[in-house]
């Protein structure tokens, strides 16, 4: 390897790879993921003018794993020289505008957020052999593994092994579930919404899923995209293990945190109710919420409940990284999916470490400053706010709290009918089922048997009363079964006379059965639009344009009979009510701004017509003034996050730069000191660039912030801080040291420069 050449065989080697050769593998396969080995050792073959053989993909595929595991062995090396080996180092340093804390800077009330979700497209097909039975035969259901064993770990602590998962399955908790009671006032309200999601079902999707050994994976990240965690979804779809095993690592780490998550509200409960993860999730404050995308498909009192827009303290944050790093990590999928479970987590890690400095760190300032703009843009129309508050008459701001506390009132007495009226409209339709048996008992009892006296055709005739006596035996039954249903209502109603057709009693329940059928075909409605979710939220999502709108509009329109349909009974429904709804219209369901806007369309024991809340532009007013109030928390929170990134920056080039020096003054130091430059090079290559783009913020107008370094919690590298130039230029005799030209030359020693 000193000559710079990787062996395919441990003894006797007869084909090497040059170390460039698989450097420009490596960093061509994490910028173009979708690269394999075959295609890249094909294109070698092609500029060497030699015939494609398989094999020569298996020897650069040892050379690859050894050059891959000896940059590891060098990684560990550099970070125990940095005293950065401790466990969950990296997770507590994962991201600088996070989790580098200063002195004297203000306290947030989500101190961190993160986000998390699964993802199906890593999945890796499993390599089984049918299992013979005692016939001789194979069989359709047994199968056994036929891939090699592999024990080899991948370097780094992204990845919760599959153990630490585990401990949270259901199997493992029903003994810890006996005699355990959740705290009610840790879920602060019930949202009705909570039990609609089912993506945690694994029997759904069993039988494809049962194709796969790894099935997915589930990330955690941090609201900037750095990667916290990972788990492999083994066999099974997105289990609520996955989230349990995440979260409990994370408040363990890192402390009190918030966390998004596409079925938020559900899992709130599912944590609550965990009797292991539950007092420990309510002791660290864990906040579980919606990311704002998903949050379209929840019920509108769900998302006043843990939509980040109403959340305190979460900011203009939208808790939807993870949807982006899939749309990039899917790339993997076509390298991975027949890989072994080695190579797939190494392929994996190694994107997500690579994605981590290069991407997302060397766009950290450039999210820092969108994000400023963004916030500095929402607070451009408290002006308009204003204007529409006079023009509606809406007094104060106050006003909006009341309408939103008003709002989750008339959307809780939605989610049950008292028991009063359930039981009126239950006797209701007892009633009419019993003038229904009333009158088809009259009718089989007026019903005469017409016998022919010819005595040829007695069997006939015979058959022909037996069947006249059984409908009136059957009718009877009937009207006598109604019958007691309707005297146990009247004991329970107290009902001391019939209800007749006509009477006031009769008319109200009357109205309001037709009411329910009205609000059950507007459920029935709600949950098909919820089906066609992401297509109906792109229709209205901003940036796209009018004819894509209408592009797809049309394409719904064309396969959503099931939806016309319901449009179709909804209005049948809303025609008969006592007072005639307005008709929905294809258009106006596509056109929807908010799937919740269903929830208005609910009839209640009170009329919201004339509500401030229940108007448009009241209801859009009061998402504005709610929208101001978290650009206010966000740029409180950027304020806070770019004075972190500032001083991280100093901080660890002056931590670098001294220990490199340290290191070189070492006997044989020299090697290991050039590998803490090239660490050093590989992150801070974008920090000036970071500086530019943060004083182009800090003259932005509006800015409110500081661009001054501050004074870290943490010492770990302000100790190091000052004599770090002078050291290393007393270490190096004042010469300038060079790159080595070769990339990747893992052990080359840098030589002085004249």
């Amino acid at each position: 390897m000193n000559l710079g050449y990787v062996p395919c065989s441990p003894y006797g080697p007869r084909v090497a790879i040059t170390i460039r050769a698989l450097e420009v593998y490596r960093v061509t396969h994490l910028r173009c993921p979708r690269l394999g080995i075959q295609p890249y050792v094909r294109a070698l073959c092609d500029i060497h003018g030699v015939a494609f053989r398989t094999y020569l993909s298996t020897q650069f595929s040892i050379a690859f794993d050894v050059y891959l595991a000896t940059l590891a062995l060098v990684e560990r090396r550099v970070q125990k020289a940095l005293g950065r080996d401790t466990p969950d180092w990296r997770l507590k340093n994962a991201c600088p505008p996070c989790m580098y804390k200063l002195e004297g800077e203000p306290q947030l009330l989500i101190p961190l957020l993160t986000t998390m979700d699964g993802n199906n497209s890593l999945r890796r097909f499993g390599q089984k052999a049918r299992v013979e039975d005692e016939g001789g035969e194979e069989s359709t259901t047994a199968f056994v593994s036929k891939a090699r064993k592999d024990d080899r770990e991948v370097p780094g602590d992204y990845y919760l092994s599959r153990s630490e998962v585990d401990k949270w399955a259901k199997e493992g908790l029903e003994d810890l579930m006996k005699g355990y009671t959740s705290d009610p006032e840790w879920v602060e309200e019930e949202d009705g919404c909570s039990e609609r999601w089912s993506n945690m079902r694994e029997e759904i999707t069993s039988r494809a899923l049962s194709l796969y050994d790894e099935t997915g994976i589930f990330l955690s990240l941090c609201r900037h995209g750095f990667v916290l965690l990972v788990a492999d979804m083994v066999q099974s779809g997105e289990l609520a293990k996955y989230g349990f095993a995440v979260i409990h690592h994370l408040i363990r780490v890192l402390g009190e945190l918030g966390d998004g998550y596409d079925i938020g509200c559900k899992f709130k409960n599912m944590v609550n109710a965990h009797p292991v993860l539950g007092p420990f999730a309510r002791e660290h404050r864990f906040r579980s919420l919606v990311g704002a995308f998903h949050g379209h498909a929840h019920n509108r009192r769900c998302q006043l409940c843990n939509l980040a827009t109403y959340v305190e303290g979460v900011g203009l944050e939208d808790l939807e990284e993870c949807e982006s790093f899939f749309s990039k990590s899917n790339a993997l999928a076509a390298s991975t999916r027949y890989a072994t479970t080695f190579h797939r987590r190494q392929a994996i890690s190694t994107y997500m470490q690579h994605t981590d400095v290069f991407d997302t760190y060397q766009g950290l300032a450039s999210l820092l400053a969108s994000k400023y703009k963004r916030a500095l843009e929402v607070k451009l129309g408290a002006r308009t706010l204003r204007e529409t508050m006079t023009r509606l008459g809406i007094p104060n701001a106050q006003t909006f709290v009341n309408w939103l506390a008003a709002e989750k009132e008339f959307l809780a007495g939605l989610q049950h009918e008292p028991l009063e009226e359930t039981l009126q409209m239950e006797y209701y339709q007892k009633l009419v089922n019993l003038r229904a048996a009333e009158e088809k008992l009259v009718l089989v009892r007026n019903t005469v048997a017409i016998e022919d006296p010819g005595a040829q055709q007695y069997e006939q005739n015979a058959a022909l009363t037996r069947r006249v006596e059984t409908q009136r035996r059957q009718a009877l039954e009937l009207r006598d079964n109604v019958l007691v249903a309707v005297h146990e209502l009247e004991a329970r109603l107290e009902v001391t006379r019939r209800w007749e057709a006509g009477c006031e009693e009769w008319s109200a329940a009357a109205v309001m059965v037709s009411n329910r059928r009205y609000q059950r075909a507007l459920d029935k409605l709600h949950g098909l639009v919820i089906a066609r979710l992401f297509e109906l939220t792109k229709c209205n999502m901003s940036g796209t344009g009018y004819k894509m709108r209408k592009h797809i509009a049309k394409a719904l329109q064309a396969r959503s009979r099931a939806i016309k349909t319901a449009i179709e009974q909804y209005n049948n429904a809303a025609a008969a009510l006592e007072v005639p709804r307005e008709p929905l219209s294809w258009e106006e369901v596509v056109d929807y701004t908010f799937l919740s806007d269903f929830d208005l369309l609910r009839f209640a024991r009170t009329d919201i017509a004339s509500e401030g809340w229940a108007q448009p532009a009241g209801r859009e007013a009061m998402d504005q003034y709610f929208k101001l109030l978290r650009a206010d928390e966000e740029i409180q929170r950027l304020n806070v996050e770019i004075p972190r990134l500032v001083t991280y920056m100093r901080d660890e080039e002056a931590f670098l730069e001294r220990q490199e020096a340290r290191i070189l003054r070492e006997d044989d130091g020299e090697a290991l000191a050039h590998q803490v430059a090239l660490y050093r090079m590989r992150q801070g290559r974008f920090n000036d660039a970071h500086r530019v783009r943060l004083l182009q913020l800090a003259n932005l107008e509006g800015f409110s912030g500081s661009i001054e370094p501050g004074v870290p919690i943490n010492k770990e590298r302000l100790e190091f801080r000052r004599a770090g130039a002078a050291a290393r230029g007393r270490a190096t005799g004042g010469a300038r040291w060079r790159r080595p030209a070769g990339p990747g030359m893992v052990g080359a020693i840098a030589q002085p420069s004249d």
